[in-house]
C-alpha cells in the first residue's frame, strides 16, 4: 500500500500538466500580489483608512481562494479519475493485480498518493498566495493554517469521489462528473442563502442538506470563515443580517464540529465503496 502510494507520488510529479500547474499558480500569485499591493498603495495615498484597506484586501484575498478552490477541485479530478481508470483501460490494473497485491491497497494506495500531492499543492499555494499578500500590504487573516485546511478538505472530497467513479467510468467521464457536482453543491449551498432570504425555509433546508451528500461547499465556508476579520463578520452580521448569508463569500461562523466530522466520515464511507467497486469489477 505505502509503496504503491509512494509510486503515484513520483507519478504525478512525472507529469508534464502538474508542473505547468505550478507554473500558472506561481504566475497568478505573482499577478494577484502586484494586483494588491497596488490598491493598498494607491488607497493609502488617497487617505483611506487602514481598517478600510485592510477589509478591502480580505475581500480580494477572498475571491483569489475562491478561484485556487476551483483549481484544486479540477487537479483532484483529472489526477483522481484515471488513477484507476486508466490502470482498468489500459491493463496496467491487471499486471499489477496479478501479483500479491490486494485490490484494497492498489486503491488506498492511489488514494493515499494522490492526498499527499494534493494537499501538499493546497498547502504550498494558499500559504504563498497569503504571505505575498501579508508582506506586500501588511494584512494576514485571521486563521491562514485553518483556511488551507479547509481548502485541501475540499479537494479530498472530490479526488475520493473521482477515484470511486473511476472504478466503473472512463477517465474523462468520471473527472466530468465531479466537477458539474462540485459546481451544482456550490450553486446550492448559493440558493440556501437566498432561500433563507427569503423566508423559504422549506427550499433553503432542501438546499442545505446537499451540503451533507457532497460536503464541499460546506467545506468551503470554513475557507471565507477563517480569512474574514472578525469586524467584517461581526460589521455584516448586524447591518444586512439575512441578506449576509445569501452572499457565498461570507460566512458567520465556522463549519459546526458535526459537519467536519460528517466530511471525515464520508471520506471514509466513499472510498470504501470505491475498494468494493474495484473488488466486484473483472479485469
Amino acid at each position: 500500500m505505502i509503496t504503491i502510494a509512494i509510486l503515484t507520488v513520483r507519478e504525478a510529479a512525472r507529469r508534464r500538466i502538474l508542473w505547468l500547474l505550478i507554473g500558472l499558480t506561481i504566475g497568478s500569485v505573482a499577478l494577484t500580489g502586484w494586483g494588491v499591493e497596488r490598491l493598498a498603495t494607491l488607497a493609502r495615498e488617497g487617505g483611506s483608512d487602514e481598517l478600510e484597506i485592510r477589509i478591502g484586501v480580505s475581500q480580494i484575498l477572498i475571491l483569489v481562494a475562491f478561484m485556487f478552490s476551483f483549481v484544486v477541485a479540477m487537479t483532484a479530478a483529472f489526477l483522481a479519475a484515471p488513477a484507476i481508470a486508466g490502470d482498468l483501460e489500459s491493463g496496467v490494473a491487471l499486471a499489477m493485480l496479478a501479483r500479491p497485491i490486494r485490490r484494497a491497497d492498489l486503491v488506498i494506495g492511489r488514494w493515499l498518493g494522490l492526498c499527499v500531492v494534493l494537499a501538499g499543492y493546497a498547502a504550498a499555494s494558499g500559504l504563498l498566495e497569503i504571505a505575498v499578500v501579508a508582506f506586500l500590504t501588511g494584512h494576514s487573516p485571521p486563521q491562514p493554517l485553518v483556511a488551507v485546511a479547509f481548502l485541501a478538505g475540499q479537494g479530498i472530497v472530490i479526488l475520493t469521489l473521482a477515484l470511486l467513479l473511476g472504478t466503473r467510468l472512463p477517465s474523462v467521464g468520471a473527472g466530468a462528473v465531479c466537477v458539474v457536482l462540485f459546481g451544482l453543491a456550490w450553486m446550492a449551498g448559493v440558493f440556501a442563502g437566498i432561500a433563507r432570504l427569503f423566508e423559504v425555509e422549506v427550499l433553503a433546508t432542501v438546499a442545505r442538506a446537499t451540503r451533507w451528500l457532497l460536503p464541499t461547499d460546506g467545506l468551503w465556508r470554513g475557507v471565507v470563515y477563517a480569512l474574514e476579520p472578525p469586524l467584517v463578520i461581526a460589521g455584516a452580521g448586524a447591518a444586512i443580517g439575512p441578506m449576509a448569508e445569501a452572499n457565498p463569500f461570507y460566512a458567520s461562523a465556522p463549519p459546526p464540529l458535526p459537519f467536519v466530522a460528517w466530511s471525515v466520515i464520508w471520506v471514509v464511507v466513499v472510498l470504501g465503496l470505491a475498494v468494493w467497486s474495484l473488488s466486484r469489477r473483472e479485469l
